[in-house]
């Protein structure tokens, strides 16, 4: 043999050897144990002298390796015992299935053996069967033939109203129904099957007269009960008959239920449970309803509402008188039928108000029915009677009208005062304006101050309206209010247009015989105004607090409306007292005035018969009146100033107009004293400003002019340069150098106008200054 085929040889021999595997598992434990060994051994012979100790730990670690090897065989051989264990027992449990198998083989073929014999006995069963349905008949055959004469005996006595004892017979044939029944099904069971549904069918058709004795007994039993009320003042045995059976059902309901309830094979008769009891109080609160649709729905819209609501009140608290004194003495206390009859009531009335709430209701009407919620129902003529209060549980009842209900009524009756406020008011300007087109003077109070019917209706009406809404509640009090002051605002606005439209009618024809009291008119409407804003503050406090952001996001301001009023009203009256100073005016600080002092005294006649009529208007207009005329008058004075009618040519002349100025300020001031009392402020009169002018004239040294203009400046700080210039050139002796001076003087130190001061000279113009010269047209020849 070759050394080829020895090397092949030997290849195959080393593959028929099985060689052995090894897992990678322990390839790797071992590797790491190797590597654990290796790093603990370096660590601890890291020093030659520690070789020593080499013995040591060598005997150390055997010791350990042996108990570790005695641990593992113990626990494999603890292993191994419980497996044989474990296989004893499974061989012990095949040989007894073995014998069960074997047992059950035998038992299937004794039983095939047996069943020719059981179906001969089938026969036998039906027999048993058919035997005990004939003597369940037998048995009861006098009960069957007696079936239809206590149906007719019944019958009668429910005609008859004999209630009681209608219903012992009806529960009697009741029972032999049931009885019936239960002994054919009884008979069926015994094979395993139900009763048939023809054998039922026949039982139930035989029976069918006592589910119309049902009926029937039902029908008179509440009819009885929903004439319970009528029937407790006359004769309440009925009613307590009625009671009587409605408590035998209810204890037969829960005895059968007590009894075949809970998996119980028998069932309940036919029709129950009843539950007549809630039955009755069903019928109690029908009766209830019925009793309110009796009461006359006639005269129910308009006025007769009020008497309608009367009328349940009187229907309810009479009903409940007798519940709570007759019938509930009738049944037993359980039934608490004071509260079932509140409780019905509550329901009802709750039904009919929101029906009555949805009509298109007037204010009246929605009063009463706000009165009678909120007020009527709750008080101790009604449901608050101290004998009630104990059966009414308020929040099981709920309320009578939901929040949301009320929210909607009140605004409701607030829309429909409005629109009759908004009448009124209308209505009453009407009359006003026709007031002040008549042929005579107005009206005075026991004070002497003018006055029309005006303020009075609107004043009265308002104040009825806020006094009827808080018979309600204060929230619709302020809803109230806060409706008349938004109406104020508007009739107000409306007044104001309408004096405007008054004024430019007097202005289009002064002589028209129908205006001659034109003025005293005006005057009664500003009074008129103070009295509105007195009302309109009384009503203002009588709100809660911050009742106006309640209701709207934009409250009423009928006083700023009150304010534009009377100023419109100032105004007008200032414009007739300029009407009738104008003819006057041209003739002031003129040639004739330096001479002989016209026309003052006959401004100051018709300055006089004005304040005496403005002495008709209440405070505090009274006083603006006066303030407004005195300074209409300085300014008309001041501007006839400006217009340089008279220019002085010597001294004595500026000494005569100066001297002449004063004597009408003076005339003046005599016949405004009454405005100079302790807490007036000498600044603030207009008249101060006559003596300046007439000093600043009469300066005798035109060099002391400049000084003298810084004073009036600072006295007066709307003066212009207009208007100095106007008075240099009126005292007739300034040269152009000082001119010149005091107006560059005036323009350097003009101040600001302070806070509070109020400006003669701003409306002051001043007329152009007329040319000393003129310029030729044409070619000169």
């Amino acid at each position: 043999m070759s050394a080829g085929d020895q090397k092949n040889g030997g290849d195959r021999a080393e593959e028929l050897v099985p060689k052995t595997e090894v897992w990678p598992e322990v390839e790797r434990a071992e590797g790491l144990a190797r590597g654990a060994a290796l790093k603990w051994a370096s660590g601890v012979f890291c020093r030659p002298e520690h070789l020593e100790l080499l013995s040591q730990y060598r005997r150390r670690e055997s010791q350990r390796t042996a108990s570790i090897h005695t641990r593992l065989k113990s626990m494999v051989q603890s292993y191994l015992e419980g497996v044989g264990w474990g296989l004893e027992q499974l061989q012990e449990a095949r040989v007894e299935l073995k014998e069960v198998s074997h047992a059950l083989k035998e038992a299937g073929l004794k039983s095939d053996q047996n069943k020719e014999g059981g179906n001969s006995l089938e026969r036998l069963r039906e027999v048993s069967i058919s035997h005990g349905q004939l003597l369940a008949a037998v048995s009861n055959l006098p009960r069957l033939y007696s079936v239809r004469s206590m149906v007719l005996e019944t019958e009668r006595l429910v005609e008859s109203r004999r209630l009681l004892e209608a219903h012992a017979r009806l529960m009697d044939l009741e029972h032999w129904q049931d009885e019936i029944l239960w002994q054919l099904q009884g008979a069926a069971g015994m094979t395993g099957n139900s009763l048939s549904p023809d054998d039922q069918e026949l039982v139930v058709r035989y029976f069918s007269g006592v589910e119309q004795l049902v009926e029937a007994l039902g029908k008179e039993l509440w009819a009885v009960v929903s004439s319970a009320l009528a029937l407790a003042r006359q004769n309440p045995t009925p009613f307590v008959s009625a009671v009587r059976i409605v408590e035998r059902e209810e204890a037969l309901d829960r005895a059968l239920l007590e009894e075949r309830g809970g998996g119980n094979s028998r069932p309940l008769p036919p029709g129950r449970p009843r539950c007549w009891r809630v039955h009755f109080f069903r019928v109690l609160e029908e009766a209830v309803s019925a009793r309110f649709r009796s009461v006359s729905y006639l005269h129910t819209r308009g006025p007769g509402l009020a008497g309608h609501l009367l009328a349940l009140q009187h229907s309810i608290m009479a009903d409940l008188t007798t519940v709570r004194h007759l019938l509930e003495h009738c049944v037993p206390a359980h039934y608490q039928l004071t509260r079932a009859y509140l409780r019905a009531s509550h329901r009802c009335l709750h039904a009919h108000l929101a029906q009555v709430s949805s009509w298109d209701l007037e204010s009246g009407e929605i009063f009463a029915v706000l009165n009678w919620v909120l007020h009527i129902y709750n008080s101790p003529d009604m449901m608050g009677h101290p004998e009630l209060v104990a059966e009414m549980d308020k929040e099981e009842l709920g309320p009578l009208i939901s929040k949301e209900g009320l929210e909607q009524l009140q605004a409701k009756y607030v829309q429909s005062v409005r629109k009759s406020v908004s009448e009124w008011m209308r209505k009453a300007l009407q009359v006003e304006l026709q007031d002040w087109q008549r042929d005579q003077e107005p009206e005075a109070d026991h004070e002497g101050f003018y006055q029309t019917s005006l303020p009075t209706i609107i004043t009265q009406m308002l104040e009825e309206n806020a006094r009827v809404a808080l018979m309600i509640g204060e929230s619709l009090r302020d809803r109230t209010i806060q409706m008349g002051l938004y109406e104020m605002e508007n009739l107000l606005n409306r007044f104001r247009e309408a004096l405007v439209e008054f004024g430019k009618e007097h202005r289009r024809d002064v002589s028209n015989n129908k205006n001659k009291f034109h003025l005293h008119y005006l005057l009664a409407s500003i009074s008129n105004c103070i009295i509105l804003k007195r009302s309109t503050e009384s009503l203002q406090q009588q709100q809660l607090s911050r009742a106006a952001e309640r209701f709207s996001r934009t409250p009423p301001n009928p006083l700023a409306a009150l304010d534009r009023a009377v100023r419109r009203g100032c105004r007008l009256a200032m414009d007739q007292l300029r009407l009738e100073l104008q003819p006057f005016l041209p003739g002031l600080l003129t040639r004739p005035w330096l001479v002989q002092g016209d026309p003052t005294p006959k401004l100051c006649h018709i300055l006089e018969c004005h304040l005496e009529l403005y002495s008709h208007v209440r405070p505090p207009c009274q006083q603006r009146l006066q303030e407004e005329a005195q300074w209409l008058m300085v300014v008309e004075y001041v501007r006839a100033l400006m217009q340089k009618k008279l220019v002085c040519r010597s001294v004595e002349e500026r000494r005569q107009f100066a001297q002449q100025m004063l004597q009408d300020e003076q005339l003046f001031r005599e016949l405004f004293h009454s405005l100079e009392g302790e807490d007036s402020v000498p600044e603030m009169n207009p008249l101060t400003l006559l003596p300046v002018l007439a000093e600043f004239i009469r300066l005798k040294d035109p060099s002391m002019l400049t000084l003298e203009v810084s004073g009036l400046a600072a006295k007066y700080p709307d003066i212009s340069e207009e208007h100095v210039s106007a008075l240099l050139d009126i005292r007739g002796d300034v040269s152009r150098d000082i001119k010149g001076a005091v107006l560059d003087l005036l323009e350097q130190s003009a101040p600001p106008l302070p806070a509070g001061y109020r400006p003669i000279f701003t409306n002051i113009l001043v007329p152009p200054s007329t040319m000393a010269f003129c310029l030729p047209t044409a070619k000169c020849a």
